[in-house]
């Protein structure tokens, strides 16, 4: 007779290539699938509210995926005097489970709770593994010839060239079995994750549904039809060239090892697979790799020089930035796609990061902290490494120097506007050749496009060219302090 296993689910909401899941089911155990919602264990990077809204629905997939298999997935909610460790032993009690599977997680809060309550299973006399499935080689396992992290992404890249991705975990969904009487569970509902406001009303129809046939579908999609022209279109915000999949990657909706294998058996593979797509995954693995040998740097720069930045603190530059409000019009078309759909394209966020932290000399901290509540895919890992990049300060960054021209950047990756009109319809009527400049078009031709600077749309919060000679004078300060 078999036993009984508990299968925690945290960022692997799926069932297929879960090898948890598949531990579980090998070994012949019934399972008990069981999410626990437990925002405050994660320290202080609690999930942002986009994010939030995403987790709600890829948690309502789940729940139905596990239903066309007669199996019920039991929510549960910590509160206070009960933590995730007290819920997996009362569950485990209820259930008569002898055994406890979860997939590990890389962040450095996260890390450290899990050793905390795998010991205490442990004492109370559970079995308790733990497995990958969320990573295509763990970040301990990952070295440069020395033997030390990798901190710059192409030698890594490289290194990734030479392994043999493993395939993905197969599942005997068969296998599944509701046989065990649950204890009651809290439901999806009472986690209250759906924002209270209707901020989040234009995320579904952006999004579709954020399930796993969506998804599939998308990705299905994208590699017909899109693959082949992905290295030239994902540039553009305006053409939707890029795959999307980042939340889905997020919430483990599909782990990397089945993305890998599903462009390595496109037939169109080639540009995508060898110089696009798959080196934006080594890129995530590159940031979980940081985060885990440098896990100091959700907070501290990589570069301790920049431990003397002379930062500022501006709340009506701050303000402006978040709502989309500084005067470049690239700038203010990213910030509110970002608002109105949880997401930014690539490209554009480097363009709005390197506004904020360089012409106008607002910490990264700001940034991360805007980005981590506002984009359905906040990830720590990614999220940390990116604003230390844009800011100069972290493992193969941007040079501080190098300083994006937000008009230039807009006139070459938005050429005819089509972006910047899409999200500040302010400037519908500006013709392409002013419509990253609306300024340079004169007072009388730009009334005439219904647009009175100060009025309908902002001037530059900061000119182009004080906004880099003020970051360059920082820049300075910071090396004579050093």
């Amino acid at each position: 007779m078999s036993s009984t296993a508990v299968v925690w689910f945290r960022q692997d909401l799926r069932l297929h290539d879960n090898k948890a899941l598949a531990m579980a089911l090998d070994a012949g155990d019934c399972v008990v699938p069981l999410f626990i919602w437990a925002p405050e264990e994660e320290a202080s990077w609690e999930p942002g509210s986009a994010s939030s809204w995403w987790l709600h629905h890829a948690l309502a997939d789940l729940q139905a995926q596990f239903k066309e298999h007669g199996v019920r997935l039991l929510l549960r909610q910590t509160s206070k005097g009960c933590s995730s460790a007290d819920i997996l032993k009362e569950v485990a009690k209820a259930t008569k489970a002898e055994t406890i599977y979860w997939n590990r997680r890389y962040e450095p809060a996260v890390i450290g709770r899990d050793t905390r309550i795998k010991a205490s299973l442990q004492a109370d006399g559970f079995q308790v593994t733990s497995a990958n499935s969320g990573m295509l080689f763990e970040p301990h396992e990952i070295a440069n010839k020395a033997g030390k992290p990798f901190r710059v992404f192409t030698p890594m890249w490289r290194h990734y060239s030479t392994l043999d991705v493993p395939e993905p975990i197969e599942v005997d969904l068969k296998q599944l079995q509701s046989r065990v009487r649950l204890p009651k569970g809290d439901k999806l509902n009472d986690f209250n994750l759906l924002p209270q406001i209707g901020w989040a009303g234009d995320f579904g129809e952006f999004w579709g549904k954020p399930t796993r046939a969506s998804m599939l579908e998308r990705l299905d999609g994208f590699i017909a039809k899109k693959a082949e022209n992905y290295m030239p279109n994902r540039d553009f915000p305006e053409v939707d060239g890029t795959t999307r999949l980042s939340p889905f990657l997020h919430f483990g909706q599909i782990g990397p090892r089945e993305l890998w294998a599903r462009f390595a058996s496109a037939n169109n593979r080639s540009v995508a697979f060898d110089d696009g797509v798959m080196r934006q995954v080594i890129w995530r693995e590159f940031a979980h790799h940081l985060l885990f040998h440098f896990p100091e740097t959700t907070s501290e720069p990589l570069n301790p020089k920049f431990a003397n930045f002379p930062w500022e603190n501006t709340e009506t530059f701050l303000r402006a930035w978040q709502k989309g409000e500084t005067g470049y019009p690239i700038v203010d078309a990213g910030m509110r796609q970002l608002w109105q759909t949880g997401w930014m394209h690539n490209r554009v966020r480097m363009i709005v990061g390197s506004l904020l932290v360089k012409h106008l000399l607002q910490h990264w901290h700001e940034g991360a902290r805007w980005f981590w509540d506002t984009l359905v895919d906040a990830d720590l890992a990614n999220n940390t490494m990116g604003w230390q990049w844009i800011g100069g300060c972290g493992a193969d960054a941007a040079p501080y120097f190098r300083i994006f021209n937000p008009i230039a950047q807009g006139e070459k990756f938005d050429k005819t506007g089509a972006y910047v009109r899409r999200y500040v319809p302010e400037l519908a009527k500006v013709p392409a050749k002013y419509i990253h400049q609306p300024w340079e078009l004169g007072e009388l031709e730009l009334s005439g496009c219904g647009v009175v600077l100060g009025r309908d749309y902002p001037a530059p919060i900061i000119p182009h060219r004080d906004g880099r000679e003020q970051a360059l004078a920082a820049f300075k300060q910071m090396n004579e302090q050093t």
